[in-house]
């Protein structure tokens, strides 16, 4: 079969389509047949190994200190089961689905197993392979901030990079839950997040939120940019940093914040649930969510998807192809 595999760490350039061996399912895993996959800012961080202030060992330690670990990226995929284990029950061949590796990655190939317990769902029937392939990085993360957020029906969230996968998830999974929410991006994206869901959009170009005299209960920082020492003042008495991407500073700065106030600071990996990806699907299919593509990019055109990526100038999902039906 073929993936997209890397060997070094760098840029875009390092990724190449190889052939590896098809892998077999195992007693309790389905093989899926990829339609279609994504590439998302932890495959650029991954990859090109530019992390968070402070993780710079720690990340070579985890990921492989000299070349990486696991050479074929990606986290999300949707496709087609086309075998299953001797012990599987749930799924069933040509059963249309998809799914999420997390931190195991491996999803930028033709072909992938996952544990039948794992990370699976059936695909929502209206959405094509090419917007399922997008549910969950997205939304497993938005879903696992708010959980232990305990963002609650009627509070004020602000969302920090709402544009991305993550922060174009969180606007429509905060305003299903019941929030208000305040997004902060670029004014060209602000049409969109108004359409997903979003009370009021401030432009982080001409606008600094921190000094608009505003309040919130709960602020979401996907892009770096609201650390503690600045989102503090415009909390509430109770209210929580969400810390989706921070330096380890900022994340070890959490236990003193509680002990010295009210407030809270929630950092670390978000996990991944296998029943966040059937909430997800759930949501999908009522209408209460639908993940925001960019652009498609065939399979053959991956390292293209990466450089887009790294632009950092995306906006919601970067779907790459890899069956024909993709779209379908």
């Amino acid at each position: 079969m073929k993936a997209a595999v890397y060997d070094r760490y760098g840029p875009p350039d390092v990724v190449q389509i190889r052939d590896v061996p098809r892998p077999v399912p195992k007693a309790h895993e389905v093989l899926i047949e990829t339609r279609a996959t994504t590439v998302t800012s932890a495959d650029w961080r991954v990859r090109s190994l530019v992390l968070p202030t402070g993780f710079g060992l720690l990340g070579r330690l985890a990921l492989g200190v000299v070349r990486p670990r696991q050479p074929v990226l990606g986290s999300e995929l949707a496709g087609v089961v086309v075998a299953v284990g001797t012990r599987v029950t749930r799924f069933k061949p040509g059963d249309a689905v998809f799914a999420f590796s997390d931190a195991a990655m491996g999803c930028h190939a033709q072909y992938k197993c996952f544990p039948e317990q794992g990370a699976v769902a059936l695909k929502p029937a209206h959405l094509t392979y090419g917007e399922a392939a997008a549910l969950s990085f997205g939304g497993t993360t938005a879903l696992d901030f708010f959980r232990r957020g305990r963002l609650q029906p009627g509070e004020r969230l602000l969302v920090n990079g709402a544009s991305g996968a993550v922060g174009t998830a969180a606007v429509q999974l905060a305003r299903n839950l019941g929030a208000h929410v305040t997004a902060v991006c670029s004014v060209a994206h602000a049409d969109l997040l108004m359409s997903l869901g979003a009370h009021e959009v401030i432009d982080y170009r001409t606008q600094d939120f921190t000094q608009r005299g505003q309040r919130w209960d709960v602020v979401m920082d996907n892009a770096g940019t609201a650390p503690w020492r600045r989102s503090a003042p415009v909390l509430t008495a109770r209210g929580r940093l969400l810390l989706v991407l921070g330096g380890l500073p900022d994340m070890l700065q959490a236990p003193w914040v509680a002990l010295t106030t009210r407030q809270r600071v929630i950092a670390g990996p978000a996990a991944g649930r296998a029943e966040d990806l059937h909430q997800l699907a759930a949501l999908a299919q009522a209408g209460a969510l639908k993940p925001v593509i960019d652009r498609y990019y065939p399979f053959e055109r991956i390292v293209d998807a990466h450089r887009h990526v790294d632009s950092g100038r995306k906006r919601g999902n970067v779907v790459v192809l890899v069956g024909e039906d993709g779209l379908g």
